[in-house]
């Protein structure tokens, strides 16, 4: 026999699947399944595919039905060309049929069903009018209702528009008038419930073929279309028996935008599997171009930067197989179109552009880009909230990175004048919305309020896309002091600049974002500081300002000699700077130079006196310095200026404590808790109050504490160890100990002390050896010493005992 030649559809399915690139996790999730048997616990029933408009999640659903038609399965493809349940089950008696496998009864009944709907037109369109009766609304509902949405008040597309009691009583009069027509109920139920008597035909189909095939997979794609019809009736086919049994080698694979509904199958979850698809990465976007033939690299790098990985998008670009980047178009008007494919509104076409300009969307931004009434903002702001790319369902939401590309692309590209007219708008408001919040507030306050940095970015963000020549500078101007707030405010900041770059297509603001979010990645603030230091053209107070931070940053991580260097050189720049001469203090009180310290703070405190910190640190010294009364002075000023400081309440504390002053030690620290229950240092010097008053008890609880929270500090638990030594626990005070000197090898009390334990166990040698650590370590060290002579005394007692003497006098 001569075999057919396959039709051209086969031949150009083969070709497109031939160049399938990508989503190989889903297609081996869908083909596992099918090796997995029905009664398998690990066996889904349901997959669900869901992304943005041009994820490819058509082409993956038909990826998938291949994959299950290789494995022997009957399937069956459903889209947006059904409008009811009705024709949706027409659809899948046409797959099957095309399969080899003739629905007959199913297709007799569907048939009766067109010709009664046909004749329940004519009697709902032969009704006499009544003054009292339904709105055009209500009227339209029940000939939905007719195409399979069933005659629920308020269903599907006409919740909140639809009175009950209208529609029950029109409802009454057709079913009155189909009666009449009729003569049989039979009829009246097919017209009235199509899916209610036509259910259970499809599912003895189903069933009469299950047997033949291994599998039966039905797809139902572009969900959101068919979905609020189909949603309800395919929970109730998979989870009730209230239409018949459904085979148990079926499986219902749908594809939309949105997530599954959660209140209606969230109780499946364990029966079900989720597919988000979002763009390509990287790795496939090339592979699907290289595939194409698609290996320049500077063509390569333009694809993917007009199309964010997009993958209907790269496709698209890939078969016109460019070679040079300027043969490559912006796709932006077909993505965009994609997107707005199901709005035909030209005014809210228009709104769903202009939204796409502010990064984040709440009400109050979105009345600066709507050109509409009054009356109408609320009803169009809840419309572009449920668009299907926006993201977040709080105050404020933002559209889809994917999505908001290419409109903003096509809108700089379709009208300069306009886009820059609307970011004028949008930076005129963040500006007069970040004035109202600041009131009389120094600039270092303000930095501070994260209200007021939000308005500040987005206020940025949007004068950058303006064009304006001065908003480069001023941003990095920012920048510096968004560094002062962290990590994070810096890499948002460096953030707007990658943004603005590419959304306003600048090549130097995208550049600046580049090297300061890499610098960022690679060595955090100080690196980013000192990139803009070298490269920038900052001001003196600015460039002071950052030394100073940059400072900080590398007293953060240790690298005091770098950190007292930029210091010095904000100093030199700005010796008014109070903010460096506090960072340089504590860079020296880290060190233990407490004197070089003390004068730094001092500085401090005569450049800026209302600073409750400096204040308190300044106290802090005076107390390691064993200057009781002058630390017990600053601290109280802090404690004025600052009552909240735990610090300095804790700080205070501990002063009085090296005073004997232990009842009001005790109020200063149960303070400090009251203000922070969980600083640990609070709890340590807390304890020594307890050690002091003879209460081991309460000693333990507060060390066991601090420890809780902090477990990785040397001080605290050597300070425990102490506590359980004295307390006779040694064997339990060396771990301890082990664990102060696994953390901190140099730390001489640490070997002191467990040298004192070792020898409380008999264990003299080791005792010594410890204790000959501890005074290299520290040479002056009298406890150690008192420690090693009473060692040495144990050992020799042991050595005379063992030759048989005793001991002297």
């Amino acid at each position: 026999m001569v075999q057919a030649r396959p039709s051209m559809q086969e031949l150009i399915g083969r070709r497109r699947r031939a160049g399938f690139v990508g989503r190989s996790d889903e297609r081996a999730a869908f083909r596992e399944n099918l090796d997995l048997p029905p009664e398998d616990e690990r066996h889904r029933f349901l997959f669900h595919v869901h992304g943005n408009a041009g994820v490819g999640k058509t082409f993956l659903v038909r990826e998938l039905e291949q994959i299950a038609r290789e494995r022997g399965a009957l399937t069956a493809y459903v889209d947006e060309g059904v409008g009811s349940i009705p024709e949706a089950m027409a659809a899948i008696s046409r797959e099957f049929l095309r399969q080899g496998r003739e629905f007959k009864r199913l297709d007799k009944a569907l048939g009766m069903y067109r010709e009664r709907r046909h004749e329940a037109e004519v009697v709902m369109a032969g009704l006499e009018p009544d003054p009292d009766g339904p709105s055009a609304v209500t009227a339209t509902a029940v000939r939905a209702g007719l195409a399979g949405l069933s005659m629920l008040p308020g269903a599907g597309p006409f919740v909140g528009a639809v009175d009950p009691a209208q529609l029950a009583q029109y409802a009454d009069r057709l079913r009155r008038g189909l009666s009449a027509r009729f003569g049989n109920q039979d009829d009246v139920q097919l017209v009235l419930s199509p899916e209610r008597e036509l259910t259970p035909r499809l599912l003895d189909e189903l069933a009469a073929v299950a047997a033949a095939a291994p599998w039966i997979v039905l797809f139902f794609d572009t969900y959101e279309r068919t979905g609020p019809f189909v949603d309800g009736w395919l929970h109730e086919l998979m989870t009730t028996d209230r239409h018949g049994a459904l085979p148990a080698n079926v499986v219902v694979v749908t594809a939309g935008r949105r997530l599954f509904d959660t209140a209606r199958w969230g109780g499946f979850a364990d029966f079900m599997t989720d597919l988000p698809l979002g763009p390509f990465t990287e790795a496939e976007a090339r592979g699907l171009l290289a595939d194409r033939g698609v290996r320049d690299e500077s063509v390569v790098a333009e694809v993917l930067r007009l199309t964010a990985g997009l993958p209907v998008l790269v496709s698209t670009l890939a078969e016109a197989r460019p070679t040079d980047p300027g043969d490559v178009g912006d796709p932006s008007a077909d993505a965009v179109e994609r997107f707005l494919k199901w709005e035909r509104d030209p005014v809210r076409r228009g709104l769903a552009l202009a939204c796409a300009l502010p990064r984040r969307l709440d009400a109050d931004v979105f009345r600066a880009v709507a050109e509409c009434g009054e009356e109408e903002l609320d009803a169009l702001y809840g419309w572009v909230r449920e668009l299907p790319f926006v993201d977040g369902r709080g105050e404020a939401v933002r559209y889809h990175d994917v999505v908001r590309a290419p409109m903003l692309r096509l809108q700089r590209a379709r009208s300069p004048r306009r886009w820059g007219e609307l970011q004028r708008r949008l930076t005129e408001v963040f500006g007069q919305w970040r004035h109202e919040i600041e009131g009389a507030r120094d600039t270092e306050e303000l930095w501070t309020d994260e209200e007021w940095r939000e308005l500040r970015l987005a206020e940025s963000y949007h004068r950058l896309c303006t064009g304006d020549r001065q908003a480069l500078p001023v941003l990095l101007r920012e920048f510096v002091h968004a560094c002062a707030s962290g990590d994070a405010t810096a890499q948002r900041w460096a953030r707007a600049l990658v943004d603005a770059g590419q959304d306003a297509d600048l090549g130097t603001v995208a550049r600046w974002g580049s090297d300061l979010t890499q610098a960022l990645d690679d060595g955090g603030v100080a690196a980013a500081l000192g990139r803009l230091l070298h490269r920038a053209a900052l001001d003196e107070p600015e460039r002071a300002l950052a030394h100073a931070l940059r400072g900080n940053s590398l007293r953060r991580t240790g690298a005091y000699d770098e950190a007292l260097a930029a210091y010095g050189k904000a100093i030199e720049l700005d010796r008014g700077l109070a903010r460096a001469y506090r960072g340089r203090a504590l860079a020296h009180g880290e060190l233990g130079d407490y004197g070089a310290a003390l004068a730094d703070i001092e500085q401090a405190v005569a450049l800026a006196p209302d600073y409750p910190w400096s204040h308190a640190v300044r106290g802090e010294y005076h107390r390691m310095l064993r200057h009781h009364d002058e630390a017990i002075q600053h601290l109280d000023e802090a404690i004025r200026l600052d009552p909240t400081s735990d610090f300095a309440w804790a700080s205070r504390g501990a002063t009085r404590l090296a005073r004997g002053e232990l009842d009001r030690a005790l109020e200063d620290l149960d303070h400090a808790l009251e203000l922070n229950p969980d600083y640990a240092w609070a709890l340590a010097r807390r304890a020594r109050v307890w050690r002091a008053r003879s209460e081991p008890g309460r000693q333990l609880a507060d060390l066991d504490r601090a420890l809780a929270l902090q477990p990785d500090w040397s001080w605290g638990r050597c300070e425990r160890g102490d506590a359980l030594r004295v307390a006779g626990r040694d064997e339990e005070a060396l771990a301890d100990y082990d664990r102060a000197l696994a953390l901190d090898p140099e730390y001489a009390s640490a070997y002191a002390s467990r040298g004192a334990s070792l020898s409380n166990l008999g264990r003299h040698t080791q005792a010594l050896a410890d204790l000959d650590h501890a005074l290299r370590l520290r040479p002056e060290y009298p406890w150690a010493e008192r420690q090693r002579e009473n060692v040495l005394s144990a050992l020799s007692s042991q050595a005379m005992h063992r030759e048989g003497q005793e001991p002297g006098p």
